[in-house]
């Protein structure tokens, strides 16, 4: 089946055409179907015709890590693709650079690339000689730039999470180091106090004792400095009352504990005045060791906790299309990029946790939100408001990053989603972070980023479909 002249001159490629050209190219295209879920042609494969869409809907899909990743859809009349490069270069045996599926059944106009490549140079030998300039300038530029930004995002997310990681890390190594003298200071105390001297019931009220402040410490409060500074003077009074040397020093470690006065007084009581002393120091020796182990066990989940980010972030471990909690993406995403935060940035959240999961490629959210939360930190400078927000508008999930930096000017809003277009400094910025938000979250997704801003006041808006894409 073939194209008559007029429908080849209702497509937008070739409504420019003279008669004779459109009825050379009526005689050498055809027309072909493709089924549903069919594969019309494979990444890699020789690039043997070029495919210009009639009817249906298409998904373009890249190998990456052995995942096929959807990177355009579409089911405009008119598109094209497959050996959309066989005029350039000497010879026309190029491969395809991705793959096309078919999402609906399909009608599509086919031309040879060998035949495509020869009416291109034939036609427009000017064209061919600008486009095969431009094809490979921009393949070079676009390799150097976008390895250069994926070093740098690399590095600046390996330097923070090293950060965040060194942070915990020396917290537990220094309160082990601590526990090994409080754990042999409690030893010396037991053996002093067991002997042989104290009977038996004594000890065994003692060792009551201990479990018990073991709880107390496990559950205490944080309390005011004030309340604490009191607390620590009610007793210290009371420890240098009953004789206990340098019981100012001890006061600080059982306030924190949560041991008052009137609890060691029982101990004291049980214990015996000849052994009061001792059972106090053994007792600190116990809260210090179970709030040392509880600083421990803080670091130790801290680190955890980054490392469960780092692979939320990463989505190693998962597959690329899922069903996920934006929330879980939005915390990874700040986990990883919080040191490059400025203290002077104030971080306000305003969830929806009722919010249903939404169906997406979770890594590359990740990328957008990282894309569009460094933009904003870095639009404020060293203080300011960042704020994140999430609701439900229609079928789509929002969420919206605002910020209250510079914002902005009007003349530029419509320019910020081009390719290669930054309003940063030269060095700064290479202008592919919000192409590449844009294409993630309308192209893979079928949602949108909508823009507003003034100085003091920009917000983007991602809207994600709660309906799973067909063929995703």
């Amino acid at each position: 089946m073939k194209l008559t002249v007029e429908e080849l001159r209702g497509l937008f490629l070739f409504e420019k055409l003279d008669d004779e050209k459109l009825a050379w190219l009526a005689e050498h295209g055809t027309v072909e179907t493709a089924a549903a879920g069919a594969t019309v042609y494979s990444e890699g494969d020789v690039a043997t015709c070029f495919y210009v869409l009639l009817e249906g809907t298409v998904t373009l899909s890249a190998l990456v890590n052995g995942d096929h990743v959807e990177f355009s859809r579409s089911s405009q009349r008119g598109s094209y693709a497959g050996a959309t490069q066989a005029y350039v270069g000497e010879t026309t045996a190029h491969a395809y650079p991705h793959s096309m599926h078919a999402i609906t059944d399909l009608k599509l106009w086919v031309l040879p690339a060998e035949t495509f490549a020869g009416i291109m140079r034939d036609w427009f030998p000017m064209a061919v000689h600008l486009l095969e300039g431009l094809f490979v300038g921009q393949r070079a530029a676009s390799t150097v730039v976008g390895e250069r930004q994926r070093l740098l995002a690399l590095g600046a997310l390996s330097a923070g999470l090293t950060h965040e990681l060194n942070n915990p890390a020396a917290a537990a190594v220094r309160a082990t180091e601590a526990l090994r003298g409080r754990v042999a200071g409690m030893r010396d105390k037991l053996a002093r106090i067991a002997d042989g001297r104290m009977d038996g019931s004594r000890l065994h009220e003692l060792v009551r004792f201990q479990d018990d402040a073991v709880k107390r410490a496990a559950h205490a409060e944080e309390m005011s400095p004030l309340a604490t500074s009191d607390a620590e003077d009610e007793l210290g009074d009371w420890l240098s009352d009953h004789g206990v040397e340098g019981g100012w020093d001890l006061a600080g470690t059982l306030v924190a504990g949560d041991i008052d006065a009137e609890w060691l007084s029982r101990v004291t009581a049980a214990v015996g005045d000849d052994y009061a002393e001792l059972a106090v120091r053994y007792i600190t020796y116990t809260v210090d060791t179970e709030l040392l182990m509880k600083e421990i066990d803080d670091a130790v989940r801290r680190i955890s906790g980054l490392v469960k980010a780092t692979k939320q972030y990463s989505q190693l471990d998962r597959a690329p299309y899922q069903t996920v909690d934006v929330h879980e993406l939005l915390w990874a995403t700040l986990t990883m990029i919080k040191s490059k935060i400025p203290p002077g940035i104030t971080l306000v959240k305003d969830v929806d946790k009722t919010l249903p999961p939404v169906p997406a490629y979770a890594a590359e959210l990740n990328q957008v939100w990282t894309n569009l939360l460094d933009n904003a930190v870095g639009a404020m400078g060293e203080s300011g408001t960042l704020s994140i927000k999430t609701e439900r508008e229609a079928d789509c999930v929002v969420v919206e990053i605002g910020d209250t930096g510079h914002g902005i000017p009007p003349e530029n809003l419509s320019r910020i989603f081009e390719p290669f277009f930054t309003t940063k400094p030269v060095g700064e910025g290479t202008g592919l972070g919000l192409d590449i938000s844009y294409r993630i979250v309308v192209n893979k997704h079928g949602g949108d980023i909508r823009v507003t801003s003034k100085p003091g006041d920009t917000r983007f808006r991602v809207y994600l479909p709660l309906t799973p894409r067909p063929g995703a």
